[in-house]
């Protein structure tokens, strides 16, 4: 996959030099075995962002329409992005996804769904907590901070952080739609006070 190496190298190049990016929390991301990234969603820099400058290959999860975008769409597939329908319970993602995860591969994704533009979370959607339940992969909460601001609000370059923290583990009943559902939120609660405390620092 010379395309997905190309690109993590690229990125990571871009953001580490005009961004300042800074990774932490790196122990926390298992070397090898299932796992899920959920991150905070904030700008479409976001999703190449968690992923550069991470050794091992992800299989992200992002919305259906962009793989009818040329070159953007080819791209996607080339590093085998996974599509998914927004607002459908799209079963076929969900499949692709466990599909990865028995394969011992790592996905990331977004659980509020949607990009929260003025830096507000928004509340969790229940599909992390799902695949944490059908897979038993930990997930790996991501905070992401300053991307909001890239091209925006005077930021123009801003300084870019992502936190890594301790893995969760959904320890519930796989058919409690409930407790999944507040087992993904749980998650955005963590990134949320990962966030807090990055930035009362």
């Amino acid at each position: 996959m010379w395309v997905y190496d190309f690109l993590r190298w690229s990125f990571n190049l871009l953001f580490s030099v005009l961004f300042r990016a800074e990774f932490s929390g790196m122990e926390h991301i298992p070397q090898t075995g299932r796992a899920i990234l959920a991150a905070n969603h904030m700008s479409n820099a976001d999703p190449p962002l968690i992923g550069c400058h991470l050794p091992r290959r992800i299989s992200y999860i992002c919305k259906e329409e962009l793989f009818h975008v040329p070159v953007i769409g080819w791209v996607l597939r080339e590093t085998k992005t996974i599509p998914i329908k927004r607002g459908t319970g799209d079963r076929g993602a969900i499949r692709a996804a466990q599909q990865a995860l028995r394969a011992e591969q790592m996905i990331a994704l977004f659980p509020e769904g949607h990009r929260a533009k003025n830096g507000h979370m928004r509340k969790a959607q229940a599909g992390v907590g799902l695949l944490a339940a059908l897979s038993g992969a930990p997930v790996i909460p991501v905070a992401i901070l300053g991307t909001e601001k890239i091209f925006a609000n005077g930021g123009f370059l801003p300084k870019l952080r992502v936190i890594y923290g301790e893995p969760m583990y959904y320890m519930g009943d796989k058919k409690d739609k409930a407790a999944m559902a507040a087992f993904s939120q749980s998650i955005l609660d963590r990134v949320a006070a990962m966030r807090a405390a990055a930035q009362a620092r």
